[in-house]
């Protein structure tokens, strides 16, 4: 359990998914902004951005982003979102992929419950938001299973059709707007 889900009331722990096993969750550093880079990129699913972004991501997105360490305190999994500046009740979630040796331990649920109790503690109720590719089974399975986790609803639109982006074959990106997620 990490410092931020001790904080909150036990019956809302409950909600919260474990990080697995030897792992442990933390803020992310601008030292990590690599790392977090070669994961998105060998993740083959993700939009990769600059190596620049992540560095700067991690210097100003770490109050709402988390990185998953192993033993030796190297980054094997992230989540980046970011308080909407419009809708300062509103979480979205930019990004989450784990190393593939990490895979299939409930690690980015546990990134996702993690960033929920870092952020929800000050902003009560809180949406979470995230965009997701028609056919990213892996990516609807788990925000659906933290909505239902949570109690939250969930509610589906297209924000960016596959015509707003300049590179061919950019399929649509759907909003999941998840929530009230409250404390």
């Amino acid at each position: 359990m990490t410092a931020a889900q001790a904080d909150l009331p036990t019956d809302l722990q409950a909600k919260f998914l474990e990080m697995p096993e030897g792992l442990r969750l933390d803020s992310p550093a601008v030292a990590d902004g690599a790392a977090i880079w070669r994961i998105a990129r060998d993740s083959k699913v993700l939009d990769l951005n600059s190596s620049y972004s992540y560095l700067l991501w991690c210097r100003d997105f770490a109050a709402t982003s988390v990185v998953a360490r192993d033993a030796d305190g190297e980054p094997v999994g992230f989540l980046t979102g970011y308080i909407r500046p419009e809708r300062p009740d509103t979480l979205f979630v930019w990004q989450v992929a784990v190393d593939h040796g990490q895979r299939g331990r409930g690690l980015a649920g546990a990134l996702l419950d993690g960033l929920t109790a870092k952020v929800v503690a000050g902003r009560a109720p809180l949406t979470v938001e995230t965009t997701i590719t028609p056919g990213n089974t892996a990516s609807e399975r788990l925000f659906l299973s933290y909505a239902r986790r949570h109690g939250a609803s969930v509610e589906r639109k297209t924000l960016f059709d596959a015509g707003l982006f300049p590179d061919d074959g950019h399929e649509p990106e759907v909003l999941y707007r998840i929530g009230p997620v409250n404390p």
